[in-house]
């Protein structure tokens, strides 16, 4: 599966911003789907995973209560609805399939994506 994700961009804090992450290849809808970010001099980190039917959601507790993640399988997309952004949100993001269950760890992850820049100024 190929991933392509877009909506980056620059925002204020306490702005919002919508990621989506297009996917090819008929399987997508088996799949389950994540986003992960990267700020610079940091380890890629985790920020939350969507089972494929939907069913189990996982979020860092970072972006617990600020940040959406949901799927059409109809349109082959994950997206990622970040509310309240602030400063520290600042990263590269990426979305990530993997095929067993939803990615809560980079190793767990067998495709990614190519990444999207989110910056949040003060």
């Amino acid at each position: 599966v190929q991933l392509q994700a877009s909506g980056g961009g620059l925002v204020q804090a306490g702005g919002s911003l919508r990621l989506s992450c297009a996917a090819s290849g008929r399987t997508f809808s088996s799949y389950d789907m994540g986003w992960f970010r990267q700020a610079p001099g940091k380890e890629r980190e985790f920020v939350a995973s969507i089972s494929w039917s939907g069913a189990s959601i996982y979020y860092a507790d970072s972006v617990k209560g600020r940040f959406t993640i949901s799927r059409g399988n109809a349109k082959n997309t994950v997206y990622l609805q970040m509310n309240s952004l602030k400063p520290e949100d600042t990263a590269v993001y990426y979305c990530a399939a993997d095929r067993m269950r939803p990615p809560t760890a980079a190793t767990m992850v067998d495709y990614w994506g190519q990444g999207t820049l989110v910056t949040v100024s003060s």
